[in-house]
């Protein structure tokens, strides 16, 4: 009897042994499965990341060459026309005074700063890689000069550090943001405050322009692109707009992981 209990006992302890060699596979395959498909969803996601840098760096190049081709249409092509035509009528008049050589140096002095705002918009990309937020400034000070728009930029605290390519991002969204209300606002001031605690930067963008309806608003607005590409920085994008104009708000986390030195 005590040999047939033993045997029972070997049996049971087997099965339970076996029972238990068999869970513990399943669940070592389900996690390598589930770990090997975090790995891919990680490298898709790293890759996506990584496309949308690119194509944010050819956006920034591509509205950069257009402002250029713009304002060397509308702004100095006009400023030399001008000179032109005072100089022909000098010449034809065949006496020059004073006063017209003066208007002349002052048409050249003014394309020639409008040349220099030009010359800061084609160093962007270097601006880009000391100081994100200088960048912006210099946006603010070519419009006023170039649009004759007014502005109110106000920073408190100080200068985050923060990745290259997490700066590109933002940048871009506050690129978007302020063409969209330069092309669709017709706002004649703007406001732009920056505030940063230890653990978060805000960048807010406000025009005084006609607003829109946000239910109505469609894609031509670039929101849904400016919308991702606060998300892939873990950052937070909302659009406040009414009759009183449209604020533009970016809250971005600032942990270890973002702030990196340049």
């Amino acid at each position: 009897m005590e040999r047939k209990e033993i045997q029972l006992l070997v049996i049971s302890l087997g099965i339970v042994f076996f029972t238990l060699l068999v869970v513990v596979l399943v669940l070592f395959f389900y996690f390598l499965k589930k770990k090997n498909s975090y790995l891919v969803e990680k490298m898709e996601s790293e890759m996506y990341f990584q496309s949308e840098l690119v194509k944010t760096r050819i956006e920034i190049k591509d509205q950069t060459l257009s402002e250029i081709s713009k304002e060397l249409h509308d702004n100095i092509g006009q400023i030399i026309s001008v000179g032109i035509m005072q100089l022909n009528m000098s010449i034809s008049s065949k006496n020059i005074q004073v006063k017209e050589l003066k208007d002349l140096k002052d048409v050249l002095a003014k394309a020639l700063d409008e040349l220099r705002i030009l010359s800061r918009i084609i160093n962007k990309d270097n601006l880009l890689q000391s100081n994100f937020i200088e960048a912006i400034k210099q946006d603010l000070i070519r419009i006023k000069k170039l649009k004759k728009i007014q502005y109110r930029y106000n920073l408190v605290g100080e200068i985050p550090k923060i990745s290259e390519e997490h700066d590109l991002f933002i940048y871009r969204i506050f690129q978007e943001a302020l063409h969209n209300s330069l092309k669709h606002s017709h706002s004649d001031l703007y406001e732009v405050n920056i505030v940063t605690t230890e653990t978060l930067f805000q960048l807010k963008l406000k025009d005084f322009g006609i607003g829109y309806d946000p239910l109505k608003a469609n894609s031509g607005l670039g929101l849904t692109n400016m919308k991702l590409r606060a998300k892939l920085i873990g950052a937070q994008l909302i659009m406040e707009s009414d009759s009183s104009g449209t604020t533009v708000t970016l809250e971005y986390p600032l942990t270890t992981t973002n702030e990196t030195e340049y």
